[in-house]
């Protein structure tokens, strides 16, 4: 089951009840969410990687797949494990609670709660994430300082600094590559952040742009992945 609204944030809410599901999904797209459902834990790992969405509604006791694994698996998943996870359980026990957070859940809300303590925790969660979304003036990454301030890059070579000039274009792809570290974007996405969506320019200014940055820095760096994009390596 799938409701899109768009820009609007993706919410992937996972239970085996299908009322419960039903419940969640048209109150989630009542307050303008796009909505993803899935029924047990392997489905939801599949929708998860597949639509990567803002936030995730987890029931734990589930077949296939509790919740607790999915989590866990979440976690180890280099696109999600940022993702803010809310979990929901029948169960009162607070090691059960413990337990859920130790794995990774982000907070944990006992059945049956109302709908609007759910929509209020996750646009908490969804809130927290935003304030620690955008990236720092300044980042450290690899051997490779990159100060957005200054306009400037420093390779750090044991004692020895060497710093890079940059084309405003390049360093504003460099930066925004550089501080999403393992994350895949398309050429599109890159078109979209880094000159704006106003301004019509080519995929192939997305390659030529890489190809400089690469010949200014080193081809380790920026992986090309093929046939989707590029990403930064962590």
């Amino acid at each position: 089951m799938t409701g899109s609204a768009p820009d609007s944030p993706t919410v992937l809410i996972v239970d085996d009840e299908v009322d419960i599901l039903e419940l969640l999904s048209y109150n989630f797209r009542s307050e303008g969410y796009t909505v993803h459902c899935a029924e047990d834990g392997d489905k939801a790992l599949k929708v998860a990687r597949d639509v990567q969405p803002d936030v995730i509604i987890l029931d734990v006791m589930m077949p296939t797949i509790d919740g607790m694994e999915v989590c866990r698996r979440i976690r180890q998943d280099a696109h999600l494990r940022t993702t803010p996870v809310l979990m929901l359980t029948a169960r009162t026990e607070e090691e059960h609670r413990i337990a859920g957070l130790n794995v990774g859940a982000d907070a944990y809300l006992q059945k049956p709660t109302s709908i609007p303590v759910v929509l209020s925790q996750t646009e908490a969660l969804l809130r927290t994430v935003q304030r620690h979304a955008a990236p720092p003036d300044r980042l450290q990454v690899h051997d490779l300082m990159i100060d957005r301030d200054r306009y400037q890059v420093i390779k750090r070579n044991g004692k020895d600094d060497t710093e890079i000039s940059f084309p405003r274009q390049e360093f504003h792809l460099l930066y925004f590559l550089a501080s999403h570290p393992g994350k895949v974007f398309t050429r599109d996405e890159i078109l979209d952040a880094v000159w704006g969506p106003d301004v019509h320019v080519g995929t192939r200014t997305v390659d030529v742009h890489i190809r400089k940055i690469r010949q200014r820095i080193g081809s380790d760096y920026i992986e090309t992945i093929q046939g989707v994009g590029y990403r930064f390596q962590q």
